[in-house]
Parts: structure tokens; C-alpha cells; sequence
């Protein structure tokens, strides 16, 4: 025959039944009686991965703007892992990214097919970038001071090196950089992230006609970023505003 364990009472109404006890749990320090103080945790090995996922993407972004991942071609997820010496899942998870950012479409139970782009896609993208950047940077212009612009030049330096090796890839990860660095002087995360897709999104090459830029192009491009700072640190808006149209009817 099975007993009801007995519950603990507390004081109450005469006439209700006795509320049950509940348990308090004994906080660190007073365990086993003692009283500690300002006791500091425990020391946490930070974990340290590296995202393959990451990686890949990365590595198909600079496929596609290198021209190595062809317009209108459909890529399957295993093709791509045996390509880049991983599993099939990172490389999916990678592309579906890219379908979000409207570099693939997917095709069903084959892969994803790189999309195919054409001038005009080009000059809606240059078009936006300068509608949001052209504002933005007549505007820095303005507040932000000399020393500020030339901190930067560096960044811009460094686009100027990428053109000069012809390194499509390179060139495409320091331009963004620098058009990042720039409007980042802004304070608005939203608008250099929205700023950031369009761009990368400018930088996939077309279906028709060459499937990048040519060496000189990028040379012109890249020293078109130093008159750019020169400009913006002596608040010449008039050559800002020319610059930043010139430099992005250039990258049609």
C-alpha cells in the first residue's frame, strides 16, 4: 500500500490547507556553509572554427567575378565540394546565399544555374549605387575632416595595386573596401550594407561581351578612388559629385 510522502507547512489561514515548501536553491558561495565574495567565474576557452561555409563563399564570389563560373551554366552542389575539397553541404549552403543575392537561380534537383546579366542590368545598378552614394558623400564632404580622408588613403593605394596586377577578384575586394570605408564614415550600417550588395552585385560579370573588365579599365578606376579623397578632403563638392557619377558610369 503506497503512502503520500508528507508535505512541509507553512503558516496559513486556519480553515486552507498548508502550502508546500519550496526549495531555494543555494546560490554559488554558500554551499556547504561558506560565504564567498566576488567570486569570479570560471576562466572560458574561447572556441576558435573556422567557417568552411564562409570560406567557400568567398571563393564563389571570386569565381563568378573572375568570369570562371560562366553565365547561364548550371554548377551542382557535388561538382562545386569536389572542386573546393569539402562537403556538399557548405557548398549549398554558400549558394543559396548567392541565390538570395541574385548571383544564381536554383534549378531543381540539378543545382544552380549562374544568372545571366545584361548591360542594362549594369547601368540600373550604377544607377542606384549613385543615387544613395553621390548625396551621401557631398554630404561627408562637408563634416568630416581633412585627416579623416586621408587615413584612407591607404585603402585606395591598395585598389591602385590590385588594378595593376589585373587580379579581377583582388581588385573587386578592395574597391568594396573602399567605397565601405568610405560611406562607413557616415555612421549608417543600414545604408553601407545596402551600399556593400549593390555593389557586389555590380562587380558579376555579363553574359554578353567580355566577362571582365579589362586591366586598363581597373587602372582607371582605382586612381579615379585618390582623386576622389583628394576631392572630398579640399570639399571641392562640384568635383566629388563628377567623380563619383564618372567612376560609376566607368564601371558600366
Amino acid at each position: 500500500m503506497e503512502h503520500a510522502l508528507p508535505r512541509a507547512a507553512t503558516p496559513g489561514t486556519p480553515g486552507q490547507a498548508a502550502r508546500p515548501r519550496v526549495p531555494v536553491q543555494p546560490t554559488a558561495g554558500q554551499v556547504h556553509g561558506e560565504h564567498l565574495h566576488s567570486e569570479p567565474p570560471a576562466p572560458r576557452t574561447p572556441l576558435r572554427r573556422t567557417s568552411v561555409r564562409g570560406q567557400v563563399l568567398d571563393g564563389l564570389r571570386a569565381a563568378l567575378i573572375a568570369g570562371d563560373l560562366t553565365p547561364g551554366e548550371v554548377y551542382s552542389g557535388p561538382g562545386l565540394a569536389e572542386r573546393f575539397g569539402v562537403s556538399a553541404t557548405p557548398v549549398r549552403e554558400a549558394m543559396q546565399q548567392l541565390a538570395v543575392e541574385g548571383a544564381v537561380e536554383v534549378v531543381p534537383n540539378r543545382g544552380f544555374r549562374v544568372v545571366e546579366r545584361d548591360a542594362r542590368e549594369l547601368a540600373e545598378l550604377a544607377e542606384v549605387r549613385a543615387l544613395i552614394e553621390v548625396p551621401v558623400m557631398l554630404r561627408l564632404a562637408h563634416s568630416v575632416p581633412a585627416g579623416r580622408w586621408t587615413a584612407l588613403r591607404p585603402l585606395a593605394e591598395e585598389t591602385v595595386a590590385a588594378a595593376e596586377t589585373g587580379d579581377r577578384a583582388r581588385y573587386a575586394e578592395s574597391d568594396r573596401a573602399f567605397h565601405g570605408a568610405v560611406l562607413g564614415l557616415g555612421g549608417n550600417r543600414q545604408l553601407t550594407s545596402v551600399a556593400a550588395d549593390l555593389h557586389r552585385r555590380a562587380q558579376w560579370p555579363l553574359v554578353t561581351g567580355p566577362l571582365s573588365r579589362r586591366r586598363t579599365d581597373l587602372v582607371a578606376d582605382a586612381a579615379q578612388h585618390l582623386a576622389l579623397l583628394e576631392a572630398l578632403a579640399t570639399r571641392d563638392l562640384p568635383a566629388v559629385q563628377s567623380l563619383v557619377r564618372e567612376h560609376f558610369a566607368g564601371a558600366r
